[in-house]
């Protein structure tokens, strides 16, 4: 993947771009390690996905969490491509992890791949014990 801060946006580059792109139009059926990035359009200031399908387990009871996540931010030269991020979302499924510490890694995720000026995750996991969790991690600034 090119991390050179100035990408070449020309229709050339970009068809080169769009083909170090593994998971989108693959079959794929396991979850990945990281999302993957494409050029980022101009004139794009906000990119958000959101979700309600994030699970993951009680680090303590190991029972399923169950979680609402939005995941906002800012493209300077990468976007993330949507099918990687499911995919990489799928990671957490036999995960045992607190809400704060599962915000925070996919925060650093989208932070370290495609370098935004700012990340910001909203995780709000669904109630258990009639308590729900709300958990927000941000990069950037």
């Amino acid at each position: 993947m090119d991390t050179e801060p100035n990408v070449d946006k020309s229709a050339t580059s970009i068809v080169d771009q769009h083909a170090k792109l593994t998971v989108l139009g693959s079959t794929v059926r396991e979850s990945i390690e990281h999302v993957e990035v494409f050029p980022a359009p101009a004139n794009v200031d906000i990119v958000r996905f959101t979700t309600d399908e994030l699970s993951s387990m009680c680090p303590v009871t190991k029972q399923p969490d169950l979680s609402h996540v939005v995941i906002e931010y800012q493209p300077l030269d990468w976007c993330v491509e949507s099918k990687s991020l499911k995919l990489y979302l799928w990671n957490f499924r036999d995960r045992a992890v607190f809400a704060e510490a599962l915000a925070a890694e996919i925060a650093g995720e989208i932070m370290h791949s495609a370098k935004p000026r700012k990340v910001t995750v909203t995780l709000t996991q669904r109630p258990r014990g009639g308590i729900e969790v709300q958990a927000v991690a941000s990069l950037g600034g």
